[in-house]
């Protein structure tokens, strides 16, 4: 269980607080986690996959995306689920890294190394379809999250060339 239950209260992204005007809940539900295997695997999906689209799009744009994808996520959550449903987690937001790699793959195919290719598609093929096997997931936060790292993916390309070595 979360160690201050008010605390969770306060950050996790409940879609009717949020449609009464609690806008901070599309952000503060990509930094909790309730469960330590939850926090874990996130972590692990985060330091396979984040350092080198960093080094790729820099920090400051890096956290752009990242947050972004995670809005993005929490915002498809808010549209879809219904009012009194809860959402935590950073899973939308590494879904959304999964999505920039797809568009860099799919926009500028030369960023990325063949081993690179090889590695994570795979992996996001993986990832979707667990998303669907596994409880208590939020299956609309993956695949927004996944749909909005595209979309963001897609328009860094338009105004920065990314090259992974």
């Amino acid at each position: 269980m979360f160690p201050n239950q008010e605390l969770f209260s306060t950050l996790a992204g409940t879609n009717i607080y949020i449609l009464n005007g609690e806008y901070w809940r599309l952000i503060t539900p990509i930094f909790i986690h309730v469960a330590f295997a939850h926090v874990l695997f996130n972590s692990f999906s985060l330091i396979l996959f984040g350092p080198a689209l960093e080094r790729a799009l820099g920090k400051g744009l890096f956290i752009i995306a990242y947050i972004g994808s995670g809005i993005g996520a929490n915002i498809a959550t808010l549209m879809i689920k219904p009012p009194y449903y809860t959402h935590i987690g950073a899973s939308g937001a590494i879904f959304g890294l999964f999505g920039i790699y797809l568009a860099v793959l799919l926009f500028n195919k030369h960023a990325m190394p063949f081993y690179g290719k090889q590695v994570i598609l795979p992996i996001v093929a993986i990832s979707v379809i667990m998303t669907f096997f596994s409880p208590n997931v939020n299956i609309i936060g993956h695949l927004f999250g996944l749909a909005s790292g595209f979309i963001i993916g897609r328009i860094i390309l338009q105004f920065k060339s990314i090259h992974f070595h």
